[in-house]
């Protein structure tokens, strides 16, 4: 993500599957690990960008991350921190941008599973043990437990897909079906 992708986004003003919006804080695997672990399930990943705050109504307000807090992102301890939650490990850079206004942010870019969805293997205030969270769509978006069909569908979709793919890159094929066969089986119907 460079400037012009992240100001889009302010402008934007609204929080989706791939984009998290948190106010400026200090990293906290209290704070961040539901949302990394969900934006891991998601297809494309996700971003989610500190230093905007909800503001009155749907409106979001730019704030700017100061030093102490930029600090805190440390890439290796939060990597570290995360692996506490998360089954298998999940995959997230930190880096620093600056708005047009001089406003900095932090922002991680979540990268999706490899081969299978993420298992939550951590209790916290805001995560439970054993629990797949996703970032809905048929609703205002959130990162939260799977709890409908058309979630799940979406994961197992992507993990089949994944699947394939490295089945593929280790030689295996899937023989599509003989077609003459079929259509001389299926004459006269």
């Amino acid at each position: 993500m460079d400037t012009d992708e992240l100001e889009e986004i302010l402008e934007g003003g609204t929080e989706t599957q791939t984009i998290e919006f948190k106010a400026a804080c200090d990293w906290s695997t209290e704070i961040f690990a539901k949302h990394i672990l969900a934006m891991s399930n998601v297809r494309d990943g996700g971003y989610i960008i500190v230093g905007v705050d909800e503001g009155a109504g749907d409106a979001y307000v730019r704030q700017s991350l100061s030093s102490t807090q930029r600090d805190s992102f440390k890439i290796d301890e939060m990597r570290d921190q995360m692996t506490q939650h998360a089954d298998p490990h999940v995959n997230f850079t930190v880096s620093f941008l600056t708005d047009n206004q001089g406003n900095q942010y932090s922002v991680i870019r979540v990268l999706p599973f490899d081969e299978v969805p993420v298992i939550c293997r951590k209790d916290s205030t805001k995560t439970k043990k054993g629990i797949i969270y996703y970032r809905n769509r048929d609703r205002r978006a959130e990162s939260a437990p799977v709890s409908n069909s058309s979630d799940m569908r979406e994961i197992i979709m992507d993990a089949t897909v994944k699947m394939m793919q490295k089945l593929k890159e280790r030689g295996f094929v899937v023989v599509p079906a003989d077609k003459q066969k079929l259509d001389e089986e299926l004459e006269g119907l």
